[in-house]
């Protein structure tokens, strides 16, 4: 049987502009027959509005008509353009043309070194690989192991940038958010100078500098002008 395009909706138009019994609506829309009694009392589906199958292609009037005469009569749907329409699209296998195809090592490799983050399922679907290669290119088993050198997927023509920046972008955010959740800072974190054994150092240093201030006589100054001058 054809999938009915928003089965409730359908059921409450069907409920309110047709005198078809809660079996007949219930097998049509694909739900319970006790769903569409409580869609009948009020207790289902209050804020939906209905649709009409018939204006949205999914039921002819002859149909609706025999059901209506008939309450052993089942409806058949037709297919709807637009529950074509909105059908999900799956997206094909990644194809890599056979030129290319020997550069892909290379660039699992460059994900490896300078993006580690991206998980493998994400290279693996942008790069048109598996994951078996990219471990065999991460574990160095790959057969052309000691031939294998990074390298940008884009330079290669693997992947276009905008795919890259994505990936990447996408990577790098759930990476953020489970450090935030982890408590991690990124970067370096500097210790504190009295830990590193600076604090003594620099204060010595200072210690110095003020006794040097203290012991400082401005008269010398003059005195050795004058015996520079004779």
């Amino acid at each position: 049987m054809t999938d009915i395009l928003m089965p409730k909706a359908t059921a409450v138009w069907l409920v309110d502009n047709t005198s078809l019994t809660f079996e007949q609506i219930a097998d049509f829309c694909g739900l319970h027959p006790l769903e569409v009694k409580g869609i009948a009392d009020g207790e289902v589906a209050r804020d939906i509005r209905g649709a009409d199958p018939i204006a949205n292609g999914q039921l002819n009037r002859e149909e609706l008509d025999k059901a209506q005469k008939n309450a052993e009569y089942r409806m058949k749907a037709q297919k709807s353009r637009h529950a074509e329409l909105l059908k999900p699209v799956k997206k094909a296998p990644r194809y890599t043309p056979v030129s290319r195809r020997q550069d892909r090592p290379d660039a699992i490799a460059w994900f490896l070194r300078n993006h580690p983050e991206v998980p493998d399922s994400q290279v693996a679907r942008l790069l048109g690989t598996t994951k078996a290669t990219i471990d065999q290119v991460r574990n160095r088993t790959h057969w052309n192991s000691p031939n294998i050198k990074p390298v940008d997927p884009v330079t290669l023509g693997l992947a276009t940038q905008l795919e890259l920046d994505a990936v990447v972008r996408k990577a790098a955010d759930k990476k953020s958010k489970e450090d935030a959740r982890l408590g991690i800072v990124d970067g370096p974190t500097l210790r504190p100078a009295s830990e590193a054994g600076a604090y003594e150092d620099v204060a010595e240093r200072v210690d110095d500098e003020e006794s040097e201030e203290e012991d400082f006589d401005p008269s010398t100054v003059f005195q050795d002008a004058d015996h520079d001058e004779d």
